[in-house]
């Protein structure tokens, strides 16, 4: 047996509506709000997940998780794998960060990820799309999750990058009691 370990991987993972919007133009997503089973596997989906790379305005979202105290069993366990992974949050502005086991970085460097993936023991997230454009245009996403929601909110912020062409592989679908279905796809190459 070989000691060699592969890579992590960089994985896109996020909620859109059917037509293609993680938020709608007032910059609401509570319509993307996922049922008990959505919700339970999307914990066992990010169980996997070591670090969290996230942008400002993400960031200051997911913060909420580092101290919520929620008796909903999906819920709680989702606050309690957010709690013990590494969070690294990429802003210019943002002065300081307020959550545990984060650390702030003023720009996104596309090596010192590649470095984070061949050296970390467990996978990597990147959340929000005007992060992940970069991620893409850089060519280091090894995966994009996508929770389409049975929903159509007429415009917003795309769940995609917008500008960047995406040749991607059908690793795997879900389709979900409430409508909502998942696709794993591999990146197969990015520019």
């Amino acid at each position: 047996m070989s000691d060699i370990r592969a890579p992590s991987r960089l994985i896109y993972s996020l909620s859109a509506s059917l037509d293609g919007f993680m938020e709608d133009e007032q910059g609401n997503f509570d319509w993307g709000a996922p049922d008990d089973e959505v919700h339970s596997f999307i914990n066992d989906q990010l169980r996997p997940v070591g670090t969290y790379l996230f942008g400002r305005r993400m960031y200051e979202t997911m913060a909420v998780w580092d101290t919520m105290e929620d008796e909903h069993p999906a819920m709680r366990e989702f606050a309690e794998i957010w709690r013990s992974a590494d969070k690294i949050i990429y802003s210019r502005t943002l002065d300081a960060v307020t959550t545990r086991r984060t650390r702030l970085e003023r720009e996104f460097d596309p090596d010192a990820i590649l470095r984070l993936k061949e050296s970390a023991e467990r996978d990597i997230e990147v959340g929000g799309p005007s992060l992940a454009v970069d991620a893409f245009r850089a060519g280091i996403v090894d995966e994009v999750r996508l929770f389409v929601v049975p929903v159509v909110v007429g415009g917003g912020k795309p769940a995609l990058p917008r500008g960047v062409r995406l040749d991607l592989e059908l690793l795997e679908e879900r389709r979900f009691a409430g409508g909502t279905v998942y696709l794993r796809y591999r990146c197969l190459g990015s520019g």
